[in-house]
C-alpha cells in the first residue's frame, strides 16, 4: 500500500499551485532582469555612437568583457535573442496561469524541477531534448 502511494506521488501529472507559485516567482525575477537587459541593448543600438552614460548598465558591462565594442550587427543579434527569451518567459507565465506549466510537450510527463529552476521557460524534458539530437 505504501509503495503504491509513493508511485502515485511520483507519477503526478502537474505541479501543485504552491510549486507553480514558486516557479512564477523565479520567472517574474528573470523576466524583469531580461526586460531591463533588452532595454539596455535597444538603448545601446539607438545610441551606438554615443558612449556616454547610457553604457554604464549591467548588460553593457557584461557585453564589454569580450571586446571593446560590439558591432551593430552583434548588438542586434543579442537584442533579438533577448527578445525571444523575454517572449519565452512570458509564455511560461501563461502556462503557469493555465496550470500546464512544466509538462513536457513531447512526453507529456513533468519536467524535472531542477531543470525548470535552471531553464524556467523549458517545454521539453531532458529525455525529449536528447531525442531531438
Amino acid at each position: 500500500y505504501y509503495k503504491d502511494r509513493l508511485d502515485m506521488a511520483n507519477d503526478k501529472t502537474r505541479y501543485s499551485d504552491k510549486e507553480l507559485e514558486e516557479f512564477k516567482t523565479i520567472i517574474d525575477f528573470k523576466l524583469k532582469e531580461a526586460q531591463t537587459d533588452l532595454e539596455l541593448l535597444r538603448g545601446s543600438l539607438s545610441h551606438s555612437d554615443d558612449h556616454g552614460t547610457n553604457d554604464t548598465g549591467r548588460s553593457f558591462n557584461m557585453m564589454e568583457d569580450g571586446s571593446e565594442t560590439l558591432s551593430r550587427e552583434e548588438m542586434s543579434q543579442l537584442a533579438a535573442r533577448q527578445e525571444k527569451f523575454v517572449k519565452n518567459l512570458q509564455n511560461a507565465l501563461i502556462r503557469i496561469k493555465n496550470k500546464n506549466y512544466g509538462i513536457c510537450r513531447v512526453t507529456g510527463k513533468l519536467i524535472q524541477k531542477e531543470r525548470l529552476k535552471l531553464v524556467p521557460h523549458a517545454t521539453l524534458s531532458i529525455e525529449a531534448k536528447k531525442a531531438q539530437g
